[in-house]
């Protein structure tokens, strides 16, 4: 699979400097947080079944950031 075709604006974010964390950790629920230099901007609500899931779902908050521009188009 082509990561960076399926899922664009994770890599867009990713590649321009922003930063997606996946997993679980005994300080919060979420398994997926988008962050950028110390801000978070989203963070998950669900558990996810695969990675797969967890990029589709950050995938589809990108875009829910960007038209509620909350952050510039990616």
């Amino acid at each position: 699979m082509d990561v960076d075709r399926k899922f664009p604006r994770v890599s867009a974010w990713i590649y321009g400097g922003g930063m997606i964390e996946f997993g679980s950790d005994d300080c919060r629920d979420s398994q997926i947080r988008i962050l950028d230099l110390g801000t978070q901007f989203w963070e998950s609500t669900e558990k996810y079944e695969s990675l797969s899931d967890m990029l589709a779902a950050a995938e589809q908050a990108l875009a829910d950031l960007e038209d509620e521009g909350t952050i510039d188009k990616l």
